[in-house]
């Protein structure tokens, strides 16, 4: 079923994906000049290989970033980002309730379903950057495990809470549950730590992917919408990890984005 909602964000929708592209565009250059790998990740990285660019119906852009690097690209969006667009990070967004890193474009306006406008945090179009790092030699169960358990409490952790004694409650309970998981993640990575592995951070890992470091490293270059960007060394066994059969779109009624409302010039 349509509605006038659905069919404005349809109609903007492509040129929603060209402005993304031009933010893409503006990292590699950036990334390119202070020798900063990068990759393309995600439903991006899916939408190079099955659709040559965007899955259709997507409307953000994601990728990827050793840990160890995130300071050298935050001071390098500092310096090299052209006007209008602006890391928006931990440090820039303290108001922000989970440590994001997006480049967004504030001459633009977007919404999305858990967007809190409670807090004056920047809400333009953005490409999503996902910092990754090594990941311990265990068993994908075991590291399924904690991350889940961990993001679920941080999840619950960092929702908004109104007073009462069960919310009181909750908040001891999750909170030793972080701790634990937390203190299982450290224990792993302090014992068993032999470079086989690499994923996201644990606090953006809900699913427990792991990739093998062969499969990320070293990079490569990909054609996406028509121009070529870094992607991992596999991409096949990459998006298997992620998506198992990722050949195979989704029915239509689970195919949308993640906005619920944008427009991609404020500029008058």
């Amino acid at each position: 079923m349509t509605t006038p909602l659905s069919d404005f964000l349809e109609r903007h929708r492509r040129a929603v994906q060209l402005r993304q592209l031009e933010i893409l565009r503006a990292i590699h250059r950036v990334c390119l000049k202070n020798n900063i790998d990068y990759w393309l990740d995600g439903g991006t990285l899916l939408g190079a290989v099955r659709h040559g660019g965007f899955i259709p119906w997507d409307d953000d852009i994601d990728i990827a970033i050793r840990l160890t690097d995130i300071p050298r690209f935050e001071e390098a969006c500092r310096k090299d980002l052209p006007e209008g667009l602006k890391l928006q990070s931990p440090a820039t967004n303290k108001e922000l309730r989970m440590p994001i890193y997006k480049v967004r474009d504030n001459n633009s306006f977007l919404v999305e379903g858990a967007d809190d406008f409670t807090r004056p945090y920047d809400k333009g179009l953005y490409v999503d950057v996902f910092p990754m790092m090594p990941y311990p030699s265990v068993s994908r169960d075991f590291i399924k495990r904690i991350t889940k358990g961990y993001c679920r409490s941080n999840a619950i952790l960092n929702s908004q809470h109104y007073y009462s004694w069960r919310a009181t409650a909750e908040l001891f309970y999750f909170s030793a549950k972080r701790l634990f998981f937390k203190t299982l993640w450290n224990l792993a990575c302090l014992t068993r730590m032999k470079g086989e592995y690499f994923s996201n951070t644990l606090n953006n890992n809900g699913y427990g992917i792991m990739h093998r470091t062969e499969v990320v490293f070293p990079l490569t270059h990909i054609n996406f919408e028509g121009e070529e960007f870094l992607a991992p060394a596999d991409s096949d066994a990459y998006l298997r990890d992620l998506y198992k059969d990722y050949m195979t779109p989704p029915p239509p009624e689970k195919r949308g984005g993640h906005a619920v409302f944008y427009l991609e010039n404020l500029k008058l």
